[in-house]
């Protein structure tokens, strides 16, 4: 836990919040399919449903910073503070203004959960997010390079049936004659006088 009593939910309308012990943030779909808050993170750009409308996902900036602060257990200008360190970066308004995503706020309670449990200063923090969403990059990487590998191998093996294909068909494969290795001896007839 977050140490804060694990704050779930939101404002109305928002859902619910999944904290830092779900499974590889897979909480509840809520929001407006813009971009998450962290540093060097994917932020996805806006996608429209079937419906024409915005794809809800966790990574949707719906939340003011009292919103977050409340729901992060957390006061607003250790929000502004972390965002000021790189820490956990929301999206801004047109005015400027911080909107944080379910992803912002379960970054921000493994953040308390870092620091307060285990210790690790603001500095050592901003790192492992670093190297996290650099994994998370390298891996994203490997897999898309496992796809192309593998239409590349799918590709020569159709250009591969293809030649096998194109062969003639009314010509007959050439067996070479195996030559006897057996002896034979040569008499000559002889001459009748």
């Amino acid at each position: 836990m977050d140490g804060n009593g694990g704050h779930s939910g939101g404002g109305p309308g928002h859902g619910s919040v999944s904290g830092p012990g779900s499974a590889h943030g897979s909480g509840p779909a809520i929001g407006v399919g813009l971009g998450g808050g962290l540093p060097g993170g994917p932020r996805p750009s806006r996608g429209g449903g079937p419906s024409g409308g915005y794809q809800l996902t966790e990574l949707t900036p719906v939340y003011v910073i009292s919103v977050a602060a409340q729901l992060s257990g957390l006061h607003p200008q250790t929000l502004r503070q972390y965002d000021r360190l790189g820490l956990v970066c929301p999206d801004r308004t047109a005015g400027r203004g911080r909107r944080y995503s379910a992803r912002d706020i379960e970054q921000l309670r493994e953040v308390q959960r870092l620091s307060q449990e285990d210790g690790i200063n603001l500095a050592g923090i901003k790192r492992i997010i670093e190297l996290e969403n650099q994994v998370s990059a390298l891996r994203a990487r490997v897999a898309e390079l496992q796809g192309e590998v593998a239409s590349a191998g799918a590709a020569a093996t159709q250009r591969e049936a293809a030649v096998h294909a194109s062969y003639r068909r009314d010509l007959v494969p050439y067996q070479q004659v195996q030559q006897s290795s057996a002896l034979v001896v040569w008499r000559p007839r002889r001459r009748s006088e």
